[in-house]
């Protein structure tokens, strides 16, 4: 997995969003479609790589997104998360690190997105991997899909200043254990270093494994009542190498990111 040549500057091997052609570009903007957010999150691109790999995954997990199972199991695992009490970060506090005000609508924006697919990401790839059977869960009440959140460009590692590099890897380390994968989100949030430099601050001296674990099991709680919404999908080519992928995120990069995320979104202002 770690062997093959990376493409662009993803972590993992990937598909790039403006690469996909045919098949896995229409799979590409069902998902943007039914996540209402203007990116493919590098897990499913990452299963783009491999023959049948997103076509399995995604097909086996679409009707629990457009059912809203995904959101209710997403707003649950939130709600249970046991997080520390941390400070709101003072205007005072972004102002001196350079943030400025106009910036800060694109810091929630990218803050909300990663809130809103990664829980949900993390519950149904849980499930996955489980291959969890048993009756679906009664239907829900419909409710209206919210609004999509507009990012702006996720830039590219080597387009960072090296100082701002240094600190996404610095902040990807909380948490991870050997060969992590580079969490999105950080590079994302590369536009404005001194915010990275801010989270780095209030993360640092938290006991993150700790946070993480507890965040793992309230997800395999959640996909454990979700079996009986598994879609039918044929199996990927190789099965074995697919379910290693799903590992990788499930308890690296996603479980790393959903209560950090959560945490950040908790003490970040909408405004200055």
């Amino acid at each position: 997995m770690t062997g093959l040549a990376h493409r662009g500057s993803d972590p993992v091997p990937a598909i790039r969003e403006a690469e996909a052609s045919g098949d896995t570009a229409a799979l590409f903007a069902d998902i943007r479609a039914v996540f209402g957010v203007g990116v493919v999150n590098l897990v499913w691109r990452h299963l783009a790589m491999f023959p049948g790999g997103l076509e399995w995954a995604w097909g086996s997990l679409r009707p629990i997104y457009v059912s809203g199972h995904a959101r209710a199991a997403a707003d649950r695992l939130r709600a249970s998360l046991t997080l520390p009490a941390l400070p709101m970060i003072a205007p005072e506090a972004l102002a001196a690190a350079g943030v400025p005000p106009d910036k800060l609508p694109d810091i929630r924006a990218i803050l909300d997105a990663y809130d809103r697919t990664n829980p949900m990401a993390l519950v149904v790839l849980t499930l996955l991997q489980q291959g969890a059977s048993g009756a679906p869960p009664p239907p829900l009440h419909p409710t209206p899909e919210p609004p999509a959140v507009p990012l702006p460009p996720l830039p590219a590692m080597e387009e960072l200043p090296a100082s701002t590099q240094a600190l996404v890897l610095r902040l990807n380390a909380l948490g991870a254990g050997p060969d992590a994968i580079l969490a999105s989100m950080y590079r994302h949030l590369g536009h404005t270093p001194g915010y990275l430099a801010l989270a780095w601050a209030l993360l640092a001296p938290l006991d993150m494994a700790a946070i993480i674990a507890a965040g793992q099991a309230s997800a395999a709680r959640e996909a454990a009542g979700l079996g009986g919404l598994l879609g039918a999908a044929p199996l990927p080519a190789d099965p074995v190498a697919v379910q290693a992928a799903l590992r990788r995120f499930t308890q690296d990069a996603i479980g790393r990111m959903v209560p950090i995320c959560a945490l950040l979104r908790r003490v970040t202002p909408a405004f200055a």
